[in-house]
């Protein structure tokens, strides 16, 4: 097991003291990335006492630690998973070679590519999320924000390290590039449209954790089975801290479900009554998870698609578990039935599975996002109550892909451009159903205490009590 050492300045495992080229240009980057926190971060805590989780080793046993530190003071650094040395490649025409340590020259573009636009989401995440600690709904949702933010930083550091290392002066440029664009600029918006849209409320910030974060994960998940080892290695230890972006989505969600079913069995099923109780009603919250599930499904790309042939093919990025799940793993003369949309009618076609590879991890995603919608199913069945969450149809509401520009139903039938007009507010959040939400966002900072419209936990970060003050105010 490696060691972490953070006694340098920038805390890593991957002994960056003994290359002081790469040190000093990534020294030099350090202030740059500070910059960019100190101005698109989240504002105005900066001299707050968090409590934070560090990682200490890269091993799934005991790795984190947990204390109170100023967000600037966060150890962000470069960890790696332990490198296996007679590691082969899983997948791809590779398949069964030595895993590469160093860029091979054909992939270069194509790699750095994949890279960029990992690393891009980081710190658009960040950026969405800045001004969000001002309507906390408790100290404990505020610390997890942070923590959210933090570990998108330092997933950051783990690509510009790649690119530094591994692409010289255009990763370097690369890496100059990310601390410049931002997310909703319409003149320099980050790369993936999803990382664009404004998080205002907390509903949204859920939603996006729960969606939009499990969509990093099986990308990464992806970038794990990777040929090129570096990139396979910094993806299996950024799965670690992304599943706890994920439970902040989940649990969160959960909460908001749980609190407008106490209201329900109070005031009565009706969505206003609900409302006039200070709550989210399960309709609205219904319309939430439409919205960030559909942008969310943009985000694996084109139902076929070159490029996902291209990478899987030349051995870059594999599916989730790709050793773990499938006995053939090159997807020559393999198949995969889709339901193609030609502008007129559905119909199944059968296409090569490396061209359908997008839609492999797509449905992974889906099924996966199944469990989250069956857990806050299960919160309202505990409260009596019949109405059920669910999921829209992987066609609704598309921006990419074969369905974009096309209309379909939340159970992804055609409809008409007239047919949507009239019901898309039964389907998405209006302009109202936004204001509402935002008129519920105040802050609540004593201890222990939650916003009335979200129940509280059960249980606290690191076995502390619910009173435990997470946020030092």
């Amino acid at each position: 097991m490696t060691t972490i050492d953070y006694e340098s300045k920038i805390p890593n495992n991957v002994e960056l003291s003994s290359d002081k080229r790469l040190q000093r240009a990534l020294e030099h980057w350090l202030p740059k990335y500070l910059d960019w926190w100190h101005e698109m971060g989240p504002t105005d805590f900066e001299t707050k006492d968090v409590y934070l989780r560090t990682a200490v080793s890269v091993d799934r046993e005991g790795w984190a630690q947990f204390g109170h530190v100023k967000m600037p003071d966060y150890r962000w650094g470069i960890f790696l998973s332990d490198a296996d040395p007679d590691r082969r490649i899983p997948f791809g025409d590779h398949m069964g070679d030595q895993a590469w340590q160093q860029v091979p020259g054909e992939y270069r573009g194509m790699l750095r590519r994949i890279i960029v636009t990992q690393a891009d989401t980081e710190p658009a995440s960040v950026e969405q999320q800045r001004l969000l600690a001002h309507t906390a709904p408790s100290l404990y949702d505020m610390r997890n924000l942070f923590q959210v933010n933090v570990e998108e930083g330092r997933h950051l550091w783990a690509m510009v390290y790649l690119l530094h290392t591994y692409f010289g002066k255009d990763g370097r440029e690369e890496a100059e590039e990310l601390l410049e664009r931002r997310s909703g600029n319409p003149d320099h918006p980050r790369i993936l449209g999803t990382f664009n849209e404004p998080i205002k409320t907390w509903l949204d910030f859920f939603c996006f954790t729960m969606f939009t974060d499990r969509d990093g994960k099986f990308q990464l998940l992806s970038l794990a089975e990777s040929g090129f080892d570096p990139l396979a290695r910094t993806c299996r230890f950024m799965l670690t801290e992304e599943a706890h972006h994920m439970f902040v989505g989940q649990t969160g969600v959960g909460r908001v479900v749980q609190r407008s079913c106490e209201l329900v069995k109070q005031v009565g099923d009706d969505p206003q009554a609900v409302r006039n109780a200070g709550g989210i009603d399960l309709n609205t919250i219904q319309r939430y998870i439409n919205f960030w599930a559909a942008s969310s499904n943009d985000l694996y790309g084109g139902e076929v698609s070159s490029n996902s042939a291209n990478f899987f093919g030349s051995s870059l990025k594999g599916r989730a578990w790709e050793e773990k799940k499938y006995d053939e793993h090159t997807a020559n003369d393999q198949l995969k039935s889709i339901e193609m949309w030609d502008g007129n009618r559905l119909h199944d076609e059968e296409v090569p599975l490396r061209n359908a590879m997008n839609e492999v991890l797509r449905e992974e995603f889906i099924e996966d996002n199944q469990k989250g919608i069956n857990y806050w199913n299960k919160i309202i069945e505990e409260n009596g109550l019949e109405l059920r969450l669910r999921l829209p149809h992987r066609r609704f509401n598309r921006e990419i892909g074969m369905y974009a520009g096309y209309r379909f139903d939340i159970d992804g039938n055609p409809i008409s451009e007239d047919e949507w007009q009239a019901h898309k507010d039964e389907w998405l959040p209006s302009d109202a159903d936004r204001a509402f939400i935002e008129s519920l966002m105040h802050p609540v900072t004593e201890p222990g205490k939650f916003a009335g419209w979200i129940a509280p936990p059960n249980k606290g970060i690191n076995g502390q009590a619910p009173d435990f003050e997470y946020v030092r105010l």
